[in-house]
């Protein structure tokens, strides 16, 4: 097993990643994402995170639109926790469209980016019918730990 903690695990503003990136040695690169986080500390578990703002209202149908605004739901919790984007151990998307996430990728990745930094955590993506939220195209659960 190979342990790796360089520069695409920081946080939003290049803060390194206080965890253990975990990818054996004979496996491919994962990219965009790791298979495995080693961390000690607080458990902080968020509740899914849709695209519509705080006051619950959502300002684009887009689905990158809704990726960013989760997103930022996320950083605003992690924030509230005294947390940031280095401190994620685990993302779970559930997506209504694959083939729209797919077509998005480039896009999806760049709004990550400019709400996340380079901290690719744990990941798992999945289709689902549909969302409780008629108008929501994702939501997004996440883990952290804090030291």
């Amino acid at each position: 097993m190979s342990i790796d903690n360089t520069n695409h695990t920081d946080g939003s503003d290049g803060t390194p990643s206080p965890h253990e990136r975990l990818h054996p040695a004979h496996w491919k690169k994962a990219a965009g994402y790791a298979n495995g986080m080693l961390a000690t500390g607080r458990l902080l578990f968020l509740g899914g995170q849709i695209g519509w703002n705080a006051q619950q209202e959502f300002e684009t149908d887009d689905f990158v639109g809704q990726v960013e605004q989760a997103l930022r739901n996320i950083a605003d919790l992690l924030a509230e926790a005294g947390a940031g984007p280095e401190h994620l151990v685990r993302l779970t998307w559930y997506v209504t469209d694959k083939q729209e996430y797919l077509a998005s990728l480039k896009a999806v990745g760049a709004a990550y980016r400019r709400t996340l930094g380079r901290h690719f955590p744990a990941m798992a993506m999945v289709q689902v019918v549909a969302l409780i939220e008629d108008r929501a195209r994702v939501e997004i659960e996440a883990t952290a730990v804090l030291p």
